[in-house]
This record gives C-alpha cells, structure tokens and sequence, in this order.
C-alpha cells in the first residue's frame, strides 16, 4: 500500500484521507500514508456528504479512502452515491480507493470494473487492486522533524465550519505512550479494544497501543446489536485487557438492565476506561455493582484539540466514584478563577499551566496561528483554557461538570449541566435529558429537555419530582424554570449531546452546521415551542 501510494506522488505534507469503518484496512491505509511523512485524516461512512466536504474539503487531499458500505443494527448501509458526490465535489483527488466491504467482487473480475459495485470511473480503483500491483515488501518509516504533521483532526463544527486541527507525530507517540504504559498498564501481548469510530479521536488513541505492542480489538457496528451483551461477548472471546468505551454507552446499559458480573471469562479486563461525558457517581456503582466487580475503572478527559487526555486514571492510586483520578504526568493541570487564579473547593476553568509536548502543532489555513491562539490562549494569556467547567477534590482528583461555553449563568451563577443530568436521570421514568439557558427578561434562565421512558408522562407530578431532586440534589439555582418533553436529543458523529446546538434553535438563531450531527432533525423539535413564549 506504501509503494501504491508513493507512485501516485505521496510524499511529505499530502493529505490522505479514509472515509472508512472501523476496520483493519483503516489502519493499513493510515499506516502506509503516514510512512511517507503524509498527514491521515477520517472520518466514519455514517457522515453525510456535506459533512465530508466541510472537513476534508478544507484539507485537499491527495487521495480518499472509502468503503463502499457498512453495517449497523444489523442493516447494510450503502455509501456508493455519497461517494460519487463527494469525489465529484473534491478536484484535489488525484484517486479514490474503495474497499468493498458490503458488495464484494465477483471472482476473477476486477474489482473497479465490477457492474455490481457501482464504479467505473479511471479514478476510482478497488483497494486490492491498488495495492496488488506491487510486491510485499518490508515497510519503511521515512525520518522526519519531531513535529512533523501526523493527523489533521476536526473540532466538532455544531456551531460553525469544523476547526482542522493539525497533531505532530513526535508529540502524539511520545503522550499516547504515556498513557498507554503508564497510566492504562497496556503491556506486550495485551488485547486493547475502545468502542469507536473513525470520526473520534479515540480511534487515534486506540491505534497508538501498537507502539505497546498490543492487539487491536476493532468493532464497527451498534454496541447494542442484537442486544446489550454485544460488546461483552465481543471482549469475552478475543481476550480483551482494556475495554474503553462512553459515559452515555454506560448509562444506556444501566437503563437496559445489562449484568456481566458473573462472567469469570471477563476477568481478563484489568481497565475500563470511559470518556465522551463526565461519568455519573452512579455509573460508578453500576460498573463495579452489575458489571466488572475488580476492574480498575478510570474515568478519562481531554479532546479532539490534544488527540488525548489532561486528566484521566492510573493503576496505582484508590479510585473514588465520580472522579478522575487526577492529573496526567507532565500536564501542568490546574483550575482557575475568573480572574486567572488557582481554585481549590469551587468550580472554575480547566486550564494547562505549562506547554506539553501533544499540543496541536497548528490549525490548517491559519498561516499567522491567529485562530489557534484565539482558540486557547485568549482566555487567560499564554496559559492553555480547555473549555471544561471542574473542580478539584479532596483526593486530589477532578470532577468535571461540563463544557464551560454551556454552563448555565441564572442569576450570574455558573452551573455546569453534568450537575442536573446526574440527578435527572437516575429518575425511572427519564431516559435522557439535556439542559440549557435561555435569555429572559434581563436573565437567563434553566430550561430542562427531558425524553422519557416509553410508559412515562410529564405531568405536573412528575415535573414537580423532577424539580424536587434537582433541589435536594444540588441546589434552588439548578432548578429549572420550564421542564419540556422531547422525542430526541441532537448530538454530535461522536455521541455527545450538544447544548449549544439546542440553546441557537430555541432562540431562533440558525445551527450554522448542522451536517456535524449524527440526527439534525432532531433540532426541529425545539423550534417555535410555546412553553418558552411565557
């Protein structure tokens, strides 16, 4: 695949991209692209066309990688036409490599001139047939800068075109080592799995743990088909060690009522690791209660914006539910006042006091480093803001209560959303909340969006209820002013939901790309809605 791509003219600087699963040839193709000082970048095949174009129409690569299909829910996906769209919208494309995953070639054809599958065109080629014109040979890791451009990653653009921001490949190794080793224990002959797709930073991550030379566990597909054990049987039979995964995939096996925690044969996962959300108390009893009894469980921090974690677990320290543990090692991690000053026993500002070495080497198109330094720096000078509203804790871990710029300011006070859902959806009768502020009468106010359990009704005594725990649980500030019923929550490719998406709609301001979510009709049920005209 190296030798394919280097005869097409890949060098150092071009952009390859996958279009891709999560599958084996993603990395192939990752691999061999970055061999030769090119920079990967991905994106999973559930992204509708514009989404595509918005990121790697932004980026020119030099050649896509794409699958024909994929499956989810136990339903084939066919990408075919998105794929002519977006080829035919990306003039950089010099070719376009289609692994036929969900439409095999007939043997003895070749595979880009198949009938079946879909394409004819000179720029189009099967992967195998790209890649078969060429002799295995031993691959070679071109020499480059420490700094050298590894991966082009995208903010997750719910408010605007996605940010493409650029990592280094010496300072993303050298901090997914750390991790990896040091804070993960991933060791020789380990079985890593995070449940992923190829439009989230933790497939980056995950790839990393060949550096440990570890196994790979990949899976594509819904972690609930054909039911909730799914993953776990998928861990139980290849052997896995670390089983990463979401906060919210977590909660959602607590509402299905999943237990493993008789499985003997899960007793090889040393590490469960979840991020995305901050993970409730709660999700804490539920893991060691109903699921893996004598896992080290590590709740785990960071972004798209360092391809890693600020935060997150280690093996050697007590593990305190709803906390992260701490600090990762040499990430000058602090939070901080309005003013730029240290807090201790109050919520403030996740910041990063001194440079670390995976800081994005730059963003695409920014020549001058003004969008970077606006993005990061501008809050606090010279001093890294994440954007995370937290707090340190007696044990001198962090709990982090949500994304700063979505925190909630009734009456001037900031409150970090993680706050209310906690308490709102340990209630039977909800099955998913999302809260957000909305400018009134000189203030703001907390409106809660609530999707309920299948056989629940908002009635005045449920919303009381609701109200009463968000009372008792935090405090007469959290308490929101309108409690409404919603069919869905819009969230992000990755799974996150996303308040500020629903804070522009119930205002009446346009999402400026709503292509970045994973279910953008679902902002249409909080158009127009009377309860919040009075």
């Amino acid at each position: 695949l190296r030798q394919a791509l280097k005869a097409l003219g890949v060098g150092a600087g071009d952009r390859v991209a996958g279009y891709l699963p999560n599958m084996p040839e993603t990395i192939m193709a990752m691999l061999a692209a970055t061999s030769l000082g090119a920079i990967w970048s991905s994106a999973s095949p559930d992204f509708g066309v514009q989404g595509v174009l918005d990121r790697f129409g932004q980026i020119e690569p030099k050649v896509l990688f794409a699958a024909d299909g994929y499956y989810y829910n136990g339903k084939q996906i066919d990408c075919r036409d998105k794929i002519r769209e977006v080829t035919e919208k990306m003039p950089s494309l010099k070719k376009t490599v289609i692994i036929q995953y969900v439409t095999p070639a007939k043997a003895g054809v070749s595979s880009h001139e198949e009938p079946d599958s879909g394409f004819r065109r000179n720029d189009m080629i099967s992967f195998d047939d790209f890649k078969n014109a060429y002799k295995p040979a031993d691959i070679k890791f071109d020499r480059f800068p420490f700094n050298q451009p590894l991966y082009i990653m995208f903010s997750s653009g719910t408010t605007g075109i996605p940010k493409c921001i650029v990592h280094g490949a010496g300072g993303t190794l050298i901090q997914h080592l750390k991790e990896h080793k040091l804070h993960c224990d991933i060791r020789k002959g380990d079985n890593v799995f995070y449940f992923t797709t190829c439009g989230w930073m933790m497939w980056n991550w995950l790839v990393s743990a060949l550096a440990s030379e570890a196994t790979l566990l990949l899976y594509d597909g819904s972690p609930f088909y054909p039911d909730g054990y799914a993953l776990f049987q998928f861990a139980e039979k290849y052997k896995c060690t670390l089983f990463g995964t979401s906060a919210k995939y977590i909660d959602a096996l607590r509402t299905h009522g999943v237990v493993t925690k008789d499985n003997r044969h899960l007793d090889t996962i040393r590490m469960m690791t979840s991020t995305g959300s901050p993970l409730s108390p709660e999700g804490f009893d539920y893991v060691y209660q109903s699921l893996l009894p004598e896992v080290h469980l590590a709740s785990i921090s960071g972004g798209t914006d360092i391809v890693s974690c600020f935060v997150l677990g280690n093996p050697l320290s007590p593990v305190y539910r709803g906390e992260i543990q701490g600090a990762g090692l040499g990430m000058d991690v602090d939070v901080f006042d309005s003013d730029g000053k240290p807090l201790r026993g109050d919520k403030g500002e996740l910041v990063c006091k001194t440079p670390f070495p995976c800081m994005p080497v730059g963003f695409w198109n920014d020549p001058q480093g003004e969008k970077y330094s606006k993005a990061y720096f501008e809050k606090f000078s010279g001093i890294w803001c994440h954007g995370d509203w937290c707090e340190w804790t007696e044990n001198n871990g962090l709990v982090i209560h949500g994304r700063s710029d979505a925190t909630l300011n009734p009456g001037g006070v900031r409150i970090g959303t993680a706050e209310i859902y906690r308490l709102v959806e340990q209630l039977p009768e909800i099955k998913e909340s999302i809260a957000v502020g909305q400018d009134w009468e000189g203030d703001v106010r907390v409106v809660l969006f609530v999707v309920l359990q299948s056989k629940a009704r908002l009635d005045e005594t449920l919303v009381n209820k609701i109200k009463k725990t968000i009372r008792d649980g935090a405090s007469p500030r959290h308490v929101p002013a309108r409690v409404i019923a919603v069919a869905d929550i819009p969230r992000t490719k990755s799974g996150k939901i996303t308040e500020l998406a629903v804070r522009e709609v119930i205002h009446n301001r346009p999402v400026k790309n709503s292509e970045a979510l994973a279910n953008p009709e679902a902002l249409k049920l909080y158009e127009n809605l009377a309860e919040l005209k009075s």
